[in-house]
Order: structure tokens, then sequence, then C-alpha cells
């Protein structure tokens, strides 16, 4: 009688197994792969911002890869809800800074449903040859999935934007966030069957020449990439250069309540820029072309509130330079996160609503569900704010400003669409007064970075409370704030209209990596079927 390979996502119980020497080491044995599965997912978001450590996602996921190879999809879910739980609970406690625990415990545990997902698929393909390579791009469905659902998706977490001061960086300039995010996974899963075929060579004696070399591609293609993506990241002038500023007005204090205070946050602002107007007249700072501001530096409506208006005049006036902005204004009966471009003369010219708007922040998804359970929650969003549907490029002094506003980074369609709308310099205009000195706004820049590399543009990051800063086109940031200071940063930035490859490409990256994903996917159910018909005669 010949033994048959068991089917593709069942466990492995043809091999032999060492009996433990009591009950109690069993039972540590049996609860190994989950404690690894947590503390893999602890260890990603360890490599997260604001900590440099972007290297440690490769043991992470060589980590998560020993705990599922071999595994039944039963066991992938739930070790794969642990690996989500251990990463996803710390990267978001700032959720919870104002509004408490509650929707920082529930939005962590529907996202880990994703990697739940993820790490059953994971699993199930974990008998195929170039495992690896099926992980990967499954990992990179999982996100391409996170990113669009539910409420138009969260994909706050995406492996790319950890890799802001890694190796892989170059890579968001060949296919974006899910080739960069798609590599490091592919290479810390390779690096999983490097040790593994190691540690089988010496003990064995022998080598399985296929195996190794799909480890070893596994590992080096990725870094390999990564290299030869380096010419593609520069931050040369292509169309000469403009000095920008970016204000930085600091609010009375942190928290939702700041917006109690709207007329402050709206003085603080105009009072650092006619300081700096102060310093050029005294040739203390460079004159800049342009102005930024961040989101909701006046949450007074200036189209409605003559006061505004006027502060908003007398500083751009003493400035002498256009200044973008952001406002929440209300027209035709909608509610809107506008970013207003407004002219030392001419007062408001031009306009952009934000399209991506944050839900439970500015609008309330199943609010008559949400009022039954707790009425606290629909007072805190009382309006929903419209969307946008236009992208937002400004000319500014003789330069398309792109406007992409706070959350709004996190989605890859909503930085690109303003590059191929002919952007030549990116603003990401934020407030992360509401999540006080946590983790969020480190996180946030950190995609900023990433998107500077993607689409090869200078990146400005306006923020009320900080940490606002200026990056270049290559991910480097040459001028950043403290928190909670008022503070202005001026510099002469690049301004760049080519291509790269990831803007050129859009989402058709991703979508062939989720093929790839479905494909490993099929062929290790398809597998499994003949497994057990051929087990079955």
């Amino acid at each position: 009688m010949t033994a048959t390979a068991p089917p593709v996502g069942e466990p492995d119980r043809t091999q032999p197994r060492n009996t433990p020497a009591s009950p109690a080491a069993a039972r540590l044995l049996r609860l190994l792969p989950a404690a690894v599965a947590a503390l893999c997912g602890v260890l990603l978001y360890v490599s997260f911002p604001p900590r440099t450590l972007w290297w440690l996602a490769l043991p992470a996921f060589a980590g998560l890869g020993w705990a599922l190879r071999g595994r039944g999809w039963k066991a992938g879910l739930g070790l794969g809800y642990l690996f989500g739980l251990g990463f996803l609970l710390p990267l978001l406690v700032w959720t919870g800074v104002e509004v408490g625990p509650g929707p920082w415990l529930a939005l962590a545990a529907i996202e880990a449903v994703f990697v739940a997902l993820v790490g059953a698929g994971v699993a199930v393909v974990s008998r195929l040859p170039g495992r690896p390579l099926w992980a990967a791009a499954l990992w990179t469905a999982g996100e391409a999935a996170r990113a669009r659902a539910p409420f138009e998706g969260f994909p706050w977490g995406k492996i790319a934007f950890g890799q802001a001061d890694g190796l892989f960086l170059p890579l968001a300039a060949v296919g974006g966030t899910p080739v960069l995010g798609f590599a490091v996974v592919l290479c810390g899963f390779g690096l999983h069957e490097a040790v593994r075929a190691a540690v089988r060579a010496r003990r064995t004696g022998r080598i399985r020449r296929s195996a190794a070399a799909a480890a070893l591609l596994s590992v080096a293609v990725p870094v390999l990439g990564a290299l030869a993506a380096r010419p593609l990241v520069s931050s040369e002038a292509e169309d000469g250069t403009a000095t920008v500023a970016v204000i930085q007005g600091n609010v009375p204090r942190a928290g939702l309540d700041f917006n109690a205070q709207r007329r402050a946050v709206l003085d603080y602002h105009a009072r650092e820029t006619e300081r700096l107007a102060a310093e050029v007249r005294a040739g203390k700072a460079d004159r800049p072309d342009f102005v930024l501001w961040p989101e909701n530096s006046s949450d007074i409506d200036p189209f409605a509130n003559a006061d505004a208006r006027a502060v908003i005049d007398r500083a751009a006036r003493a400035i002498g330079a256009p200044i973008s902005v952001g406002a929440v204004v209300e027209r035709d009966g909608k509610l809107l996160n506008e970013q207003i471009l407004w002219d030392p003369a001419k007062g408001p010219v031009d306009t952009y609503d934000k399209r991506q708007i944050q839900p439970f922040g500015e609008y309330l998804p199943l609010r008559s569900l949400i009022g039954a359970i707790n009425d606290e929650w629909t007072s805190m969003v009382s309006q929903d704010f419209s969307r946008g549907t236009e992208p937002g490029v400004f000319t500014m002094a003789g330069t398309e400003v792109g406007l992409v506003t706070c959350y709004e980074a996190a989605f890859d369609w909503a930085v690109r669409s303003e590059v191929t709308d002919g952007a030549q310099l990116i603003s990401v205009p934020s407030n992360n007064a509401t999540f006080d000195r946590s983790e969020m706004t480190y996180q946030q820049l950190a995609m900023s970075r990433v998107r500077a590399v993607e689409h090869s543009r200078t990146v400005t990051v306006p923020v009320t409370s900080g940490v606002s800063a200026i990056i270049m086109p290559d991910g480097r940031i040459t001028q950043k704030t403290g928190m909670f200071v008022a503070d202005s940063l001026v510099q002469e930035v690049p301004l760049r209209s080519s291509q790269t490859p990831a803007t050129r490409l859009g989402v058709a990256p991703e979508i062939v990596l989720v093929l790839v994903a479905a494909g490993g996917l099929g062929w290790a159910v398809a597998a499994g079927v003949r497994g057990r018909r051929a087990g079955g005669v």
C-alpha cells in the first residue's frame, strides 16, 4: 500500500511526531503556534513608525509562515486572526484617544477579520511549490479588500506604510503600495523557507534543490528589485523650483473640543502667517511663492462669516502670496471639508472638496442603528459631510499643487488622481489635534513619504498641531515641526512632472497580484480535491 499526500488545506498527520514528556508539555506545544502568531503581529507593529525598525517586518512574516505551514484552513483562520490582533490593536490605539476604547477595539477586531481570511488562505497554499509567492499575493489581496470594505475601506496599516525608511522603498515607484508591500511580505515568507531548508539540510545532509531555489528567489528577487528600482527615485527639479511655506498654527488645546474654539484656531494660523511675513520683510526668511495651511485651519465658513474672511484676507495680504486654506463650509445645504485657494488681491478663487471622507468622523454609516445603541455617537457627528467629485489641483503662483486632504493620503487612487491631473507638487493638509500626542501623526507622515517616492513628487504636510513637514521626491524629510507648537517651514523645493511606472500603471499591479492569489488558491483547492478522491479509492 502506498501512502498518499494529505489533501491541501488539511493538517498533515502522516509524519511521525515525538511524544511529549507530559500532558503539560503537550498543551504548551499546542499553544505555541498561537503565541507565535500573536507575537509576530506585535513584531510587525513595532516595525511601523515612529520607530525606524522597518526590517522587523521580515521576521514577523517569517514567524507567521512557520505558524501557518501545513495547517488546515480553520487553524489558519484562527492564527491569522491572532496575528491581525497583535498587529492592529497597538497600531490603531490612537483611534480611542478621545472617544474611549470601544471604537478602537471594534475597529481592530473588524479589520483583523481580513487578516484572518488571509491566514486561512496562506495555510491552504502552504503545501504548494513556490508557497512564498502565493502567500504574499494573498496578503496583497487581503489589503486590497481591506482598502475597499466596509464603508469604502480602511487602508491604514498597509505593509508599504511601514517601509518609509526601508531598503524596499524604491519599489513604490514601480508599482505603488501593492508592489512595495508584496515585496516585503514575499521576502518575509521566503526567509522562513530559507531557514527551514537550511535546518532540513543540516539534519538530513540533503538539500532539496527546488525548495532551496524557491526560498532563495523569494528573498533575493525583492532585494534585487529594490536595488534595480533606485534610479527611479530622484529629487532633481524637472520644471524648476518653487519656494513653499507650510504653516502650523497650533490649537488652544488637544481633543475633540478644539472645534468649539474655531475662531482661536483660525487666529493662530493667521498670526503665524503674519509672523512669517514680518520675518520675510526683515530679510530673515525667504519670500514664499505660495502658502499652505492645514485642514480645519478655518472651521468658521469664510464665505458666510465676514470676520473670518477678513482674518484670512489680512494674512494673505501680509504674506503677499496665495494661500490654500482648509475650511469647513456649507453650500447648497451640504457640509464640505474644503480647501480654498485664497488670492491676496482677489480673495477666494478656487476650491477643492474632500472626496474620501472618514466614516464615523465625517459621516456616520448606519446612523439609525448606531443611534439606538449609543446616541452620544450620533451627537458627535450631528451632520454628515458631503463628498467632492473632482480632483483638486490649484494653480498657485504658476505651480500646479495637488491637494490630498488628510485621510485621503491612505488611498492609492486619491493621491494618483492629483498627479495624473497635472500636479507638480502634492500637499497633504491634515488635522491631527483630535489624536493628541499619539503615533497617528507619525504613521500618516510615513504614508506621505511613501507617496512622494511612489509618484516622484515633493510632498508638503501642513498640520494644525504637528508634525508638519516638507518631504523631497526621494522620501527624505528636510524640515519638520514639533507637536503642539506654532511654527512655519519655508523651503525651495523641486517641481516635477514626469510620471513613474506606478503612476502610469495605477491599479494594474494590484489586480495582477490579486489574480495570482486567486490562481494559487484555486490550484491548492483543486489539488486538495484530487487528493481526497485519490485517498477514497
